[in-house]
């Protein structure tokens, strides 16, 4: 099986997958896990993946640009 994740943080991801059932599977190859660090697919100088929302508001949202360009790659 194979498991492709999207995250802007993969280093956070090192330490679960190295424990319990998750190892196990992992050394038995009975499933793959791909991390994709969405910034990598960014198309500005900073590699932003997020912006303001529309409309005004407190907080972010995800750019939807570099999560298609992701998307598309793995395709």
């Amino acid at each position: 099986m194979r498991i492709d994740i999207l995250t802007i943080f993969p280093e956070m991801f090192s330490g679960p997958f190295q424990h319990s059932i998750v190892k196990r599977a992992l050394q038995k190859k009975v499933v793959e896990i791909h991390l994709h660090n969405i910034r990598d697919y960014a198309t500005d100088k900073h590699q932003r993946v997020d912006d303001y929302p529309f409309g005004g508001g407190a907080g972010m949202v995800m750019m939807p640009e570099p999560i298609a360009a992701v998307i598309d790659k793995l395709k």
